[in-house]
């Protein structure tokens, strides 16, 4: 792929911010996008979590991702944006290469990328095979456009009225089991329907890694779920099972 395919079905927008801190700006601005997958890029590890924390006090649902998280952590983050358990992303661009999720619909540029090169991998997160995506870049009032971005790109007018979007559908169960301890996917299924009484649907994406698992419920089933398995081993064997945190 040259550099010009990858431009197919990117739009590249920008969002006027009255004051230098950019957070109501955010938040307004993701209330208009609604319930869409979106990856919010910070600079810094201390910005990523102030902006995730302002985000949950508004009652935004979001989880964060930095190089300073344990593993755990990072892989929780990520599975529930995956999953649907949470459709906000806020990160450092650690996250702007080489991570595999799909279908990303907004890219924002909190602030603004170091170089070309950093903006270009952000992007590259988003509008991939044939689907489209647009990347927003918030600007306070001494900010500008670095030369390398169009200075016609169009700017978004945010509405008076901000309404927080519809809460994502799915919640994340940590399964303190996983490959090393010969638990799989078929494994996980036949116990949440069996013991936990969940149907197919109920069950949304299961990421099943070394020493843990992941896997998406629906939230409306989740706490009768954690009752009816409570009493029950996984592979004979009595499994830590806890939303994940």
């Amino acid at each position: 792929l040259n550099d010009n395919d990858e431009e197919t079905g990117l739009a590249i927008k920008t969002v006027k911010s009255d004051g230098k801190d950019k957070l109501e700006t955010l938040f307004r601005l993701i209330c208009m996008l609604g319930n869409r997958s979106t990856i919010i890029f910070c600079n810094h590890r201390e910005s990523v979590e102030r902006t995730s924390s302002y985000l949950k006090e508004k009652d935004i649902v979001n989880v964060f991702y930095h190089g300073a998280l344990e593993q755990q952590e990072r892989d929780a983050a990520l599975c529930k944006f995956r999953n649907g358990t949470s459709n906000v992303l806020v990160t450092t661009d650690l996250a702007a290469r080489g991570l595999d999720i799909a279908n990303i619909r907004y890219i924002i540029h909190y602030h603004l990328p170091a170089t070309e090169d950093v903006f270009t991998h952000r992007n590259g997160r988003t509008a991939r095979m044939d689907a489209s995506g647009t990347a927003i870049l918030i600007l306070s009032p001494d900010e500008i456009l670095p030369a390398y971005i169009d200075k016609d790109i169009e700017t978004i007018q945010l509405p008076a009225t901000a309404t927080v979007p519809d809460k994502p559908q799915w919640s994340t169960l940590f399964i303190a089991a996983g490959k090393k301890d010969k638990v799989n996917k078929i494994d996980i299924v036949g116990f949440l329907s069996n013991r936990g009484h969940l149907k197919k649907e109920d069950i949304g994406l299961i990421e099943v890694k070394d020493f843990f698992s992941f896997v998406a419920v629906r939230k409306s089933k989740v706490s009768h779920t954690l009752q009816q398995i409570k009493e029950h081993k996984l592979k004979n064997k009595k499994v830590k099972i806890a939303v994940a945190k």
